[in-house]
């Protein structure tokens, strides 16, 4: 039986919310060491990344094809698609989504590309958002994914393949893709390190511990009942996500 939006769950923004509640010169410092971080891995780009840019934070919504198959579930598709589509319907984003259903986010793009092909979700507003969907999940190829976010043209990067092939047939050397792009001037290969170690990080999984949530009812006097009633209830959160990866752990033992 499907949950009502009154039971949703938000996980990473129960997260999110304990760190703004940390005291400012905290936060300050935080955002200090994450942005030299950010720096030393040549992310810094990322930091001016607009919100509804980034796929991580898009909120899928399904079509009336995606609920009539939520509802009569007539193509009998694997379950962890119908609780990608429940979640979906409940108005989770896709960090939200990953986080509750214990998936890598390359995990989670994949289901999002498969139901966005069977039009079971709309397509994102956003051109990066979607194309981001697609290197991430494997679907999209490196120009393909340029293609789709609208840096390079369907002529750009055919020329660029073009070169490519005239290239390996000439000197019998192989050159990536994106080594092509450098040489003719249309996308720097230091650009693309970001690209490329956001797809390696996908691959990896993110399990949110409770535990790891500052307790600022220590740093302010009367913190009051509320605030431990709350971390009562995220201790109970995370005990019941575990349970879950335990399970999910055995089953796919199982598969294998």
């Amino acid at each position: 039986m499907r949950g009502k939006h009154t039971l949703k769950k938000n996980i990473f923004e129960l997260y999110l919310a304990k760190l703004t509640e940390l005291p400012l010169w905290v936060k300050q410092v935080l955002y200090i060491k994450l942005k030299e971080d950010m720096e030393k891995n040549c992310c810094a780009e990322f930091l001016d990344t607009s919100s509804s840019d980034m796929f991580s934070l898009h909120v899928p919504i399904l079509t009336f094809n995606g609920k009539n198959e939520l509802l009569e579930r007539k193509n009998g598709l694997d379950t962890n698609i119908y609780n990608f589509l429940n979640l979906c319907e409940k108005g989770y984003s896709i960090i939200e989504i990953s986080l509750n259903m214990f998936l890598t986010m390359e995990e989670a793009a994949k289901y999002f590309m498969f139901c966005i092909e069977q039009k079971y979700l709309e397509m994102p507003e956003s051109a990066e958002a979607y194309a981001m969907a697609g290197f991430i999940s494997g679907k999209l190829k490196t120009g393909e994914y340029l293609r789709k976010n609208k840096t390079l043209t369907i002529q750009q990067v055919q020329e660029a393949l073009d070169e490519q092939k005239k290239i390996d047939d000439c000197n019998g050397k192989h050159l990536k893709f994106v080594e092509v792009l450098d040489t003719m001037d249309m996308v720097k290969k230091d650009d693309f390190k970001v690209i490329f170690l956001l797809k390696e990080e996908a691959k990896k999984r993110f399990i949110l511990d409770y535990n790891m949530v500052p307790d600022t009812a220590r740093t302010f006097q009367n913190a009051g009942e509320k605030t431990s009633a709350e971390i009562e209830e995220l201790k109970k959160e995370n005990k019941k996500l575990k349970e879950k990866l335990i399970q999910l752990l055995k089953l796919v033992k199982r598969n294998v």
